[in-house]
């Protein structure tokens, strides 16, 4: 060794690979659900611990024929197809690690009918080129998601709750219930209400017309579906001076049928004149001074300027409005 040379010390490390996070289990956002035909409902799927190496997942239903199902990840939303029930079941890639969300399927109570989901979205409501005032000024309204009636309340399902009772002008069991008055439609929605144990309502103005547009699915059709009105509503031209059976005609982008056309629909607001200001789930005036309820949608009787998305009507809640009936809303 030479002199005055330091003497050098090397360390050995030893190297282990780090061990993997292992799934330990995983969660559901609900375990049970109990659907009503045609409803639409999400869950979502925890993969357990939160830093697990491998987090995929699939998912599975027992019978689609009751429960179908569309997955986006760790979310499964999953409609009720017919009564029954049926398991979804969430399985781990690392572990097989299972969970279940047992789904019973209810049949349609008389007096409902199939919904159809509404997801919620911002979009601009009346018109900024129209004659008529009252569909002025254009404002921005944000919704948030709800389920509305893929059909017209028919007369059938009105007499189902309202002991046989139908008031209606042009008679059918399938055609819809008319000549009645909000209030009266109120007293319907109650019972149904009780009977099912549901939260049925009707649409807020807004919320009708930004699902006879589309919702997000919107082309920017004149009238519920398309720019031409023969192909989705009975109107004064073609409907013979009478109502017709639900659904006769197109569906609109989100598969609701007869938003224009066949008869004017009541929705829950009061009736008054629009502000510029952007709204957030507006329900319309609070003022006792405000006794009209909003009516849209134009009937077999109207011109094709009032089947428009963007026209509005008003009606005494206390009068059968001639050849006005309504749908339902759930949230």
């Amino acid at each position: 060794m030479f002199a005055g040379a330091a003497l050098l010390s090397v360390a050995v490390v030893s190297c282990k690979p780090e061990e993997p996070v292992l799934v330990t289990g995983v969660k559901l956002s609900q375990t049970t659900l109990e659907l009503t035909v045609s409803w639409i409902e999400t869950i979502s799927a925890t993969v357990v611990p939160d830093d697990a190496d491998n987090k995929a997942i699939t998912w599975e239903s027992s019978d689609p024929s009751v429960a179908a199902i569309q997955v986006e990840k760790n979310t499964c939303t999953i409609t009720a197809v017919k009564a029954g029930t049926a398991d979804i079941i969430v399985t781990t890639a690392d572990g097989g690690k299972t969970a279940t969300c047992v789904v019973t399927v209810l049949p349609l109570q008389p007096g409902e009918t199939e919904v159809v989901f509404v997801e919620g979205g911002t979009f601009t409501m009346g018109a900024i080129d129209s004659v008529f005032s009252w569909e002025r000024p254009l404002h921005q309204v944000t919704l948030s998601n709800f389920k509305i009636a893929k059909t017209l309340v028919t007369q059938a399902q009105w007499k189902a709750i309202m002991d046989g009772n139908n008031p209606s002008s042009y008679k059918g069991e399938d055609r819809p219930v008319e000549n009645v008055s909000w209030n009266q439609v109120q007293t319907f929605i109650n019972r149904l209400n009780e009977a099912t144990g549901r939260e049925y309502r009707l649409a807020t103005e807004a919320e009708w017309e930004y699902a006879a547009r589309g919702g997000k699915k919107s082309q920017g059709y004149i009238y519920s579906g398309s720019n031409n009105i023969d192909a989705v509503a009975w109107y004064q031209d073609n409907s013979g001076n009478q109502t017709h059976p639900i659904g006769g005609k197109a569906p609109n982008e989100l598969g609701i049928f007869d938003m224009s056309g066949n008869v004017w629909e009541y929705c829950n607001d009061r009736y008054d004149e629009y502000t510029s200001e952007p709204q957030t789930n507006p329900t319309g005036p609070t003022s006792i001074t405000k006794q009209n309820r909003v009516v849209r949608g134009g009937s077999f009787g109207a011109a094709p300027n009032t089947c428009r998305l963007a026209y509005r009507n008003s009606q005494d809640p206390t009068n059968p409005g001639f050849a006005i009936g309504f749908r339902l809303v759930h949230p």
